[in-house]
């Protein structure tokens, strides 16, 4: 990045602002009204102008004349950027300027560069079988879909990480700034290492309304707005104009003028620190801009102010179809941009307006890092093989399964120094992944004590923690959406803060699958620990596994749901994550030290798999039908089928038991509704059609009757899970509050059978009594019953007992 090196500001590149500017809203009026007549080339008439008017007026005037003054300074300056429109219903202005620098045409080559192009172009917007009013997949340079605001600078600090060259507009609307998000998010560039990382310039956009009412930061004193900014650590800049009818020229003098300033005092900063001259956090710049809402429509509709007012901020001539002064109004609105000073007679944008356009990949809307599957590069995992537990038997050894996943987790960091991340609020030491910190540090920006030494806190680093749920998710989908690859890791209970944020997501993801010319980008990858049947330190407050249910509402073909039991499935699973696209994948996984249950060769194909029988567990005879089957899917459900199993192995040996585990939930949905669902025969081959089956479950249990309600034999399924049922206490405890223990799957069994109930009513009484006992002994003396604590697969105890204290760092 460097410094302006052309004269200075001329009347000719003036003229080429205002003409783009005006093009550039012309355009984006037509889109939200104009069916037919794109170029006012003839009286306007009802015909003209669509039956639905969608859309939002209110920010895109000012999106336009941003985006404007940024192609003249990467033409100047030859700057790599990427655009970012927080206020995302301004998607009109990112598709109008997208089509003037050419990059539209080039990519749907249907909307040519014609009169008859500009007629498709309009006719699309907020049409059937068209486009959403957002800066959508759909639109070339977006990596924003900006529907659901709030996460327009997290978007943007996630694209400049390890992007030292990039400079990154995110344009702040004044009503997204009031989101809990933004607020935040004003506090990334704590995190943003100035040698190391790309430029995200902040551009808060204040036009003074929301949809019915004024902006808070619109409305405090000027000096409050910049002290608070100064307070979040930015050197604020302001440009205001547009008001009271000034002309524009005016405006886009000062707006050239102020960005030449910013610019400079970024090329500065990154000269220094380049050279290892900066010795503090750099104050970077950013700018506030306060412009009318809804700019240049309009002053007055039916008696009522429209511009710099509500009224703007979606169409502000509702009824330009059906009256007559409406339809007036708006041909006198569109006339007033002087569109036959724009376009020639073809209908092509004039050499003035394209003229002001970036060349090739400068082009913010044919940027590749905008489109970030053209830069990806799979990642060198070394082989997850390498890093297995031993087992010499099922149970035998006791491992913390994400404690064995850091070690794989801290060498794909070696190997991938500019591609990978791992991003936490600050529960990577939590759930078991220091080992990463053996070889990087937390990237921290802010002050940094002696105290700090072994809190690995380094200008640069792979892992980047804040307390907050939002900005990890929304760096880490910015770092995805760019190009690279990532983990976000999180407590089970609290990942629902970001229950939206994955909504959004899981949609663009949907979306841009369809989209011919957008690739493929790694897959967004959750590790939920801490989950709700190990929370000792903490009770009910962080006992949740409802994500899973959120997740599996959307698409099948982009929500993947994984439950690994033990280190070498977990290892299996991760490593399948890490080289997929296009996913959203959830591992639920424990991190407290708990049995190794199958060999790596045994976990791989038990996870290739994705479901399968433990033949080393049941019962069952070869060539006959189970009795009753045994299923379970997360580590802890596991533990208590398992054990379940041994004691009825013990007291009822000719009863027939199958043992079911599921690692990939989704194997449970028949194969017309998810892809990896198994068909009916697979599935009744590992359930049967008619033998009752006792399903101990992670979550809440109608996930799983939801799952397979369509199945054979589903009257005969019983599912035990979580209900709601927690507090502070010892983790066999927990289970018994939530009736998913073994001694009551144990009378499951017992009460589902035909006629077994009645011939062991005394060892039905017996599992009773084996709960009260073990209920009394936790009141008595704070642990688990020791015929709990230290039970090990295949009878007695091993000599290792299973930690019951927890071990949360919250």
């Amino acid at each position: 990045m460097r410094t302006r090196t052309s004269a200075a500001l001329t009347s000719e590149t003036l003229d080429r602002l205002d003409a783009w500017w005006r093009a550039a809203n012309y355009l984006s009026v037509g889109q939200i009204y104009l069916l037919d007549n794109p170029l006012l080339r003839e009286p306007l008439t009802r015909d003209h102008i669509k039956p639905r008017l969608l859309g939002h007026w209110g920010t895109t005037p000012g999106l336009n004349f941003i985006y404007a003054h940024l192609n003249r300074v990467i033409q100047e300056r030859d700057l790599d950027t990427i655009f970012i429109a927080g206020p995302g219903h301004g998607g009109p202005g990112v598709v109008a300027s997208a089509y003037l620098d050419g990059t539209y045409s080039e990519i749907y080559p249907r909307i040519d560069r014609t009169a008859d192009g500009i007629r498709k172009l309009f006719r699309q917007f907020s049409f059937p079988g068209g486009i959403p009013s957002h800066a959508a997949p759909e639109t070339p340079g977006s990596i924003h879909e900006g529907g659901e605001l709030g996460y327009s600078l997290s978007h943007a600090y996630g694209a400049a990480f390890d992007n030292p060259d990039l400079l990154v507009a995110a344009v702040v609307g004044d009503g997204e700034a009031e989101t809990g998000p933004l607020a935040t998010a004003w506090h990334s560039n704590k995190f943003l290492d100035p040698a190391t990382d790309g430029v995200v310039l902040p551009i808060l956009h204040l036009n003074g309304y929301k949809i019915a009412n004024p902006t808070v930061l619109a409305r405090i004193p000027e000096k409050e707005l910049l002290e608070l900014m100064r307070g979040y650590g930015h050197t604020p800049y302001v440009v205001s104009g547009g008001f009271d009818g000034e002309d524009p020229r005016a405006v886009h003098e000062r707006m050239a003028q102020t960005m030449d300033e910013i610019l400079d005092q970024i090329a500065g900063i990154k000269r220094a620190a380049k050279a290892g001259d900066l010795t503090e956090r750099p104050a970077w710049p950013m700018l506030i801009l306060r412009t009318p809402k809804g700019w240049t429509c309009p002053k007055e509709i039916d008696g009522h102010p429209a511009e710099n007012n509500w009224r703007s901020h979606q169409v502000p001539l509702a009824d330009a179809r059906d009256t007559e002064a409406h339809t007036k109004l708006l041909e006198s609105w569109l006339a007033s941009y002087r569109p036959e000073e724009l376009f020639d007679d073809e209908g092509a944008p004039l050499p003035l307006i394209t003229g002001l356009a970036p060349e090739g990949d400068r082009r913010m809307s044919a940027n590749p890092v905008a489109n970030g599957g053209l830069l990806r590069k799979d990642l060198r995992l070394r082989d997850f093989r390498d890093y297995a537990v031993d087992v010499p038997a099922p149970g035998e050894t006791v491992a913390e399964a994400t404690k064995v996943l850091g070690e794989w987790l801290r060498d794909v960091m070696i190997d991938n120094p500019e591609t990978f991340r791992l991003f936490g609020p600050d529960e990577v030491a939590s759930n078991r992944l220091q080992a990463v910190f053996e070889v990087t540090d937390k990237q921290w920006n802010a002050e940094r004590w002696p105290i700090d030494d072994d809190n690995h806190l380094a200008p640069s680093g792979r892992v980047m923690e804040m307390l907050s749920e939002h900005q990890c998710q929304g760096w880490l989908e910015g770092y995805l959406l760019t190009g690279r690859h990532g983990v976000i890791t999180s407590y089970e209970a609290f990942i629902h803060i970001v229950d939206s944020m994955f909504n959004q997501h899981a949609k663009w993801l949907k979306t841009s699958r369809h989209i011919p010319w957008r690739r493929p980008v790694s897959s967004l990858n959750y590790l939920l620990s801490s989950h709700v049947w190990r929370q000792d330190h903490n009770g009910a407050s962080h006992q949740d596994p409802g994500f899973i249910d959120h997740v599996i509402n959307k698409k099948a073909d982009v929500v993947r749901v994984y439950l690994p039991f033990d280190a070498n499935t977990l290892l299996s699973t991760y490593d399948h994550c890490l080289r997929s696209v296009d996913y959203v994948n959830v591992v639920v996984a424990g991190k407290q030290p708990a049995p190794n249950w199958l060999t790596m060769q045994e976990a791989i194909e038990h996870c290739t798999r994705g479901i399968g029988i433990f033949d080393w567990a049941g019962t069952e005879v070869e060539g006959e039908e189970p009795d009753v089957v045994l299923a379970c899917a997360g580590d802890v459900p596991t533990l208590e089928v398992l054990a379940a199993a041994s004691i009825l192995r013990e007291r009822i040996p000719s009863l027939r038991v199958r043992v079911v585990n599921v690692v990939d939930l989704m194997r449970l949905q028949s194969e017309g509704e998810h892809p990896h669902g198994l068909n009916d025969r697979e599935y009744d081959a590992l359930f049967t059609t008619g033998k009752p089956v006792v399903f101990a479950y992670h979550g809440y249990p109608w996930l799983i009757h939801r799952l397979t309600y369509r199945r054979n034999g589903h009257s005969n399924l019983h599912v035990r899970g979580y209900k709601e049922e927690g507090t502070t206490t010892t983790p066999f405890d927990m289970v018994m509050l939530n009736d998913l223990d073994r001694y009551h799957l144990v009378i499951d069994v017992l009460d589902r059978v035909p006629g077994l109930g009645e011939r062991e009513g005394a060892f039905r009484q017996e599992m009773q009594d084996a709960r009260l006992r073990a209920r009394q002994y936790t009141r008595e003396h704070g642990e688990d019953i020791p015929e709990v604590a230290e039970w090990a697969w295949g009878g007695g105890t091993k000599g290792t007992r299973l930690d019951t204290t927890g071990g949360d760092n919250d």
